[in-house]
């Protein structure tokens, strides 16, 4: 068995203790997959990417590097959906009737609505393919940890810089963060336990010798064909949370929507009125409009959520089915057993 460089530990963390931060100084650390901890890592990004990052890339920091570059590219995206929100309900004043800015208020607010529902459905729809993959596979494609980056002196009297990173076990497929799976450096027999279950699930049996080597090419294809549907999938999804925006139902959620959070009985109405009207647009998109003509204009949306459906369905069936068929960089595939080999 080839055992990494480094000890690592693939105990999970949250991210709160001393104690956990000690041990990030030492080696990259696994966070557990969940909504908190997705929120945790957005949010810390979301924050450095719109103080620390820019600064640094401003003033020509040698410690700027390309992860810092790829995290801002949030900040772009999260402009360009303000904006678009701005251009749709900037004018609804200017028009010369009340019947008109009322008409205008309406769809701008819609528009509005659609530019949520297109970033939400895009990343929330990413679950739909990992979790099934996950719990079929037991490869999780988004699986996050945790890193210290120590940084380069910028002045005389810098000592110790460092910086967090999150990464994902899986981000770069030519070289996946292994290490980090294999277990703790006291158990020094169970080292392959990740690797071993891995094995069970997709068909190559218990006991492997060098589980982690007969594994490793097989989460990398279970990886690239999950990247496939996610990227499929995703955007059909995207479209049918911007389909839903624009259905007629959300007119009765703006009639008495409400920001003013401290009325809790009109906040909660409001709250209660949009779920209500989130699924009567999901109905409304599928049935199509009364008034609608031709096949395509009646049955538009029932086509939309079935291939956005089917997609999903299609990317996790492609990477189930072939989970247990031999991977082509196998060693059973290149060398023929029943031949003989002279090495000179």
């Amino acid at each position: 068995m080839i055992l990494p460089v480094n000890n690592y530990t693939n105990n999970k963390i949250g991210f709160t203790s001393e104690i956990n931060k000690e041990e990030l100084k030492k080696h990259p650390i696994l966070m557990e997959n969940n909504l908190s901890t997705r929120m945790t890592i957005g949010w810390d990004k979301f924050t450095n990417a719109i103080t620390m990052y820019p600064a640094r890339g401003l003033k020509g920091s040698k410690n700027s590097n390309f992860y810092e570059f790829l995290t801002m590219g949030m900040i772009p995206y999260l402009t360009g959906s303000l904006t678009l929100m701005a251009v749709f309900n900037g004018a609804n004043k200017l028009f010369a009737t009340p019947r008109d800015v009322s008409g205008a208020s309406k769809f701008g607010s819609k528009m509005a609505l659609g530019v949520l529902f297109y970033g939400l459905a895009k990343n929330i729809s990413k679950d739909f393919v990992t979790r099934p993959v996950k719990w079929l596979t037991g490869v999780d494609t988004e699986e996050p940890y945790a890193e210290i980056k120590y940084k380069l002196p910028e002045h005389i009297n810098d000592t110790n810089i460092t910086s967090l990173e999150y990464h994902k076990v899986l981000e770069s497929l030519e070289f996946p963060r292994w290490e980090v799976k294999y277990g703790n450096e006291y158990n020094i027999e169970n080292r392959n336990a990740w690797f071993d279950k891995i094995a069970k699930k997709i068909g190559l049996g218990d006991n492997l010798k060098d589980s982690d080597q007969d594994v490793k090419p097989r989460v990398k294809e279970i990886a690239v064909k999950t990247n496939l549907a996610k990227v499929f999938s995703s955007y059909l999804w995207a479209a049918v949370g911007v389909g839903m925006a624009l259905q007629n139902s959300w007119d009765k959620f703006f009639n008495c929507a409400t920001w003013k959070f401290w009325n809790l009985n009109q906040f909660g109405k409001t709250i209660q009125k949009f779920t209500e009207c989130f699924f009567e647009s999901g109905k409304e998109l599928y049935t199509g409009p009364k008034d609608a003509k031709g096949y395509f204009a009646k049955n538009s949306g029932k086509l939309l959520m079935a291939s956005a459906i089917l997609s999903t369905v299609a990317g996790i069936c492609n990477v189930v089915i072939s989970r247990h068929k031999p991977s082509k960089s196998d060693s059973d595939n290149v060398i023929e057993k029943n031949r003989k080999y002279v090495v000179n």
